[in-house]
């Protein structure tokens, strides 16, 4: 079979898909459940936590470089609202946000121009409101579904929430595993959910959310994360943002290694998506850091990653402001929506 390696550019513009500004890459068609290598798959925490613990302080930047990598971090935000009190106009100004993610004056002053967010996401409710306001713009709108965020609503419901979902205009559909099937270990049934949702999803691409808080060790998360993307995953997620424990750098280790080891086995490159507690740019940066370091700079692009946020963007705005002015504001000055 022919690896996404071996395509050459021409190839890949013409798959370019409409609905992403960014960089494009031809989707992971998954491959067959391959139970050998998943049973290979270890993961040793404490050299995993001994990582993590030293990239903040080794990866510290400042000044002009600072605000270039916050910068590309507002690139890569899925701009969030997932509340139960969500209406259109709430939607509308979050949506405005991620097309005007920073003030003028601080563009100006920056010299950049053009900079929107990677992507809107919302409950299937409010995507129809959201393709409207970002109509023209080329941002996505990513709806999460299968019964998000606990996913135990009947399976066939699951699915046809996320074909209604795509046919509201969803782009990008953010589903929910059955967690019972990695603490069973019960990998076919995971590998047919997986695969099932993806060909729900048709041209839209999903993210699999793995829950890796109520997944009970590393091992569990590297193990999910290779299921899913044998499935055919197009990004692999860490949380809901519902769960006590959220996005952490130890589980995004092994996720991005996980995904490392998929590239290197097929040739296809799958995205990964931190969310859940992000809510700083110091926190931002770092994150950015561990996939510069183990995925390299193509991973640094917002088809290929993002963050799951909602009030990232405006700590990232504060620090800009702070870059140019010298000065802190009150986080009222760059308000979500």
């Amino acid at each position: 079979m022919t690896t996404a390696q071996e395509q050459t550019t021409d190839q890949l513009d013409a798959q370019s898909n409409a609905q992403l500004p960014q960089l494009h890459e031809p989707r992971n068609p998954g491959m067959p459940l391959d139970l050998d290598w998943v049973a290979r798959v270890q993961a040793n925490t404490s050299a995993i936590e001994r990582r993590c613990a030293s990239l903040p302080g080794r990866r510290s930047v400042k000044k002009d470089y600072q605000a270039a990598w916050l910068l590309k971090a507002i690139t890569c935000i899925d701009l969030t609202t997932l509340s139960g009190d969500d209406t259109v106009g709430r939607v509308a100004r979050l949506c405005a946000k991620a097309k005007t993610p920073v003030r003028a004056d601080i563009l100006d002053e920056l010299g950049v121009e053009g900079i929107t967010t990677g992507a809107v996401c919302v409950y299937h409710d409010m995507i129809e409101s959201a393709v409207a306001a970002l109509k023209g713009t080329g941002i996505p709108v990513a709806a999460v579904s299968t019964g998000f965020p606990a996913g135990l609503s009947p399976f066939h419901l699951r699915v046809e929430e996320i074909r209604e979902s795509v046919k509201a205009g969803a782009k990008e559909i953010d589903i929910v595993i059955s967690r019972r099937h990695v603490l069973s270990q019960n990998w076919q049934a995971l590998y047919d959910e997986m695969v099932a949702f993806r060909e729900a999803c048709g041209e839209a691409h999903v993210k699999a959310i793995l829950a890796t808080g109520e997944l009970g060790s590393l091992r569990n998360v590297a193990r999910a994360s290779l299921i899913c993307m044998m499935a055919g995953a197009d990004f692999i997620k860490t949380s809901t943002g519902k769960e006590s424990v959220n996005a952490t750098l130890p589980v995004s280790l092994v996720m991005i290694r996980a995904i490392r080891d998929y590239y290197d086995r097929t040739g296809y490159r799958v995205g990964y998506k931190p969310a859940g507690g992000i809510s700083k740019a110091k926190d931002a940066i770092t994150y950015l850091a561990l996939i510069k370091e183990e995925l390299g700079d193509r991973w640094l692009q917002p088809d290929l990653f993002r963050f799951g946020a909602s009030s990232l963007l405006g700590d990232i705005e504060r620090q800009l402001e702070h870059h140019v002015t010298g000065a802190y504001s009150a986080s009222n000055r760059h308000a979500m929506a």
